[in-house]
């Protein structure tokens, strides 16, 4: 992997390429103002208006936290920048985002309703337009999903630098179609730059937010999971996570195998992450169990 000339804040999660320069953290963090031609470029100077990022990152939390990671450490790097983020009303990163400190701004109309699927894009590339006009960003980061769309192309109307950042291993139809657009991809797998131009493509991996990197220990962990229940030191903690809403998928393999699981296995404790969407019905059919613990 060479080192992006121009890449994405983020605490990377990447331990498979080892040959980042010692000061990638710092180099990624500066090279953000993709307007600039200078050697190591400040985020924002006395002498300038403060960096403004906008970010499109809604519907899954595999698009909104690591577009949280991306902000909070751009937050880290220069408190003067300003990240403001766009989604739906409806949609989860209403209430991810400020709580986690950052501006949000509903702009995108929900697509559930596939019928009004042409007219909900057209009346949110307006409405991201006008948005983008006020804010009068440097950079519009788009993290897939439907809210990157609009938001992205309304960004490439007004001439605003675009970049997007792929989580998976294979791209959804957003970034592949504003891959077209964006001046930069910033992609978790090198296997996932074939979906792009390859000119465009750095493999950085995903950015992890600052708050799961501090050290917790095994017992402080266990003891938060399982109050006033003893986990020995041969016990092992298995947490189950779904993609994106909550694969149902793994949810119903799960549901069949739990049990058994830990009928076989007398020290072993579960986490599982059932997902939003998947929640109410997991927790509804999951006997009470003492070793298990379910989360949204």
């Amino acid at each position: 992997m060479s080192a992006a000339s121009t890449a994405l804040p983020g605490r990377l999660h990447s331990p498979k390429f080892p040959n980042y320069p010692s000061n990638f953290k710092r180099h990624i963090s500066c090279r953000l103002s993709l307007n600039r031609t200078d050697e190591n470029p400040p985020l924002s100077s006395p002498h300038h208006d403060p960096l403004r990022i906008v970010l499109a990152a809604a519907g899954t939390g595999g698009h909104i936290y690591p577009a949280i990671a991306m902000a909070d450490e751009l937050r880290i790097a220069s408190p003067s920048v300003q990240c403001v983020f766009l989604g739906t009303a409806s949609g989860m990163e209403s209430e991810a985002v400020p709580t986690a400190g950052h501006e949000f701004r509903p702009t995108v109309l929900s697509p559930e309703n596939l019928l009004l699927f042409p007219f909900n894009l057209l009346h949110s590339i307006a409405a991201a337009l006008k948005t983008l006009r006020d804010v009068d960003p440097r950079v519009v980061v788009g993290t897939g999903g439907y809210v990157s769309l609009p938001v992205c192309l309304a960004a490439a109307v007004l001439g605003v630098r675009v970049v997007i950042q792929e989580q998976n291993s294979t791209p959804g139809i957003a970034n592949r179609v504003l891959s077209i657009f964006a001046s930069k991809v910033f992609v978790a797998f090198p296997s996932c730059s074939r979906f792009f131009p390859k000119e465009k493509c750095f493999v950085t991996g995903n950015p992890v937010r600052a708050s799961l990197l501090k050290y917790t220990s095994k017992a402080v962990a266990r003891s938060h999971f399982f109050p006033g229940r003893k986990v020995g030191e041969g016990g092992k903690v298995v947490l189950v996570l779904g993609g994106s809403t909550g694969a149902s998928a793994i949810n119903i393999a799960m549901l069949n195998l739990y049990r058994e699981m830990l009928e076989d296995h007398k020290e072993m404790f579960l986490i599982w992450q059932t997902g939003y969407d998947g929640f109410d019905e997991m927790e509804s059919l999951v006997k009470n169990h003492r070793r298990v613990v379910l989360t949204q």
